[in-house]
């Protein structure tokens, strides 16, 4: 794709900053997830029997998701082209990155949602899981060899759905319903890209490269503990909300899956976040990100029974105050910075 972004980056004016087309790329995907969850906010629209998303919303996904891969592909060339690029322009990209992860498999979700030829909320909330461990996986890369090493399977996986999109609002989601050959249906696909892109692709490159820096010396972290440590919080994380699913007393998953989806991608962001700028700035990971020491309590309060009443309302709640929480840290993080080199001015 780099000879196509190298020709859009072209048309764009030089005083456009790098930051703000970052963001724009980023609200495209959230602007996708917002309309999504207004016709398809269970993610039953799909499904048989049920009323289907407008034509016209699976139009605008196609568009906005690829408008999003653009632009996240032509901020550091902008960057370049204009002299302006920094730590804090890194940080900014990789930052929405992580937390647009949560966003564009939810709003894929959509296509397929969760009826019998679809894709069950449990088996999502694990792809979910899959999408983020490889995409915290390249930064884990990075914060023991030094080397961002970002795999073409993103660039194949984003223009990919952004397709899907477009041949849904085409074709209209029954297609989905068929078998793709023999008993294998497009969920199956949809499932094997996903699995495909970590066990073939990114895994394997990423073990690759930090063995290739310890076998040279290079490898910045020397014991095995240290080179580890940014995976324990986002681990912890993983325990304690498959914990909830799977001991949930009202079925947490089943009944609001999009807003459990939403606090744990955006938790995860923020701790993505936090290794990015530890990995940035040469500093060691710290193993334990605060937003789990109260989500472990508020964890622990549900699976005694204590809320049982309030469970959707304790999630909602929680998800809010994760949610500013990551503003919060993205901010206090970005303003002094932004100020300092006076980014955006």
């Amino acid at each position: 794709m780099h000879p196509f972004w190298n020709s859009v980056v072209k048309v764009l004016p030089t005083w456009l900053a790098p930051n703000l087309i970052t963001f724009t790329g980023f609200m495209f995907l959230v602007l996708n997830f917002l309309i999504l969850s207004f016709y398809d906010f269970d993610f039953y629209a799909s499904a048989q029997g049920y009323s289907h998303v407008p034509s016209w919303v699976w139009v605008a996904a196609g568009l906005f998701n690829f408008l999003a891969y653009t632009l996240d592909g032509v901020d550091g060339k902008q960057a370049r082209r204009t002299n302006s690029s920094t730590p804090l322009g890194e940080l900014f990209d990789h930052g929405l990155d992580s937390w647009a992860c949560v966003f564009f498999v939810c709003s894929v979700y959509s296509v397929f949602g969760r009826g019998e030829s679809g894709v069950g909320v449990v088996t999502l909330y694990f792809l979910l899981w899959v999408v983020l461990f490889s995409f915290i996986l390249s930064h884990w890369e990075k914060y023991n060899t030094g080397v961002l090493f970002l795999p073409w399977g993103y660039d194949l996986s984003q223009v990919t759905i952004s397709v899907v999109y477009i041949v849904t609002a085409w074709v209209g989601v029954e297609t989905w319903y068929l078998p793709f050959f023999w008993n294998i249906y497009y969920r199956d696909v949809f499932i094997v890209m996903i699995l495909g892109c970590l066990f073939t692709v990114t895994l394997p490159m990423s073990l690759y490269n930090v063995l290739k820096a310890y076998r040279s010396k290079t490898l910045k972290h020397s014991s095995v503990y240290e080179a580890f440590l940014p995976f324990l919080s986002p681990l912890l994380l993983f325990i304690l909300s498959s914990l909830w699913v799977a001991l949930s007393p009202t079925d947490i998953l089943q009944q609001q899956p999009r807003a459990f989806y939403l606090m744990v991608g955006t938790a995860f962001a923020n701790v993505t976040c936090k290794l990015i700028v530890c990995q940035m700035s040469n500093t060691r990971c710290q193993p334990l990100n605060w937003l789990l020491l109260p989500m472990a309590a508020l964890v622990l309060l549900i699976l005694t029974g204590l809320l049982n009443q309030s469970e959707t309302g304790v999630l909602y709640l929680w998800t809010g105050v994760v949610l500013l929480a990551h503003v919060h840290y993205g901010v206090s993080v970005v303003r002094p910075r932004t100020e300092h080199n006076e980014i955006l001015t």
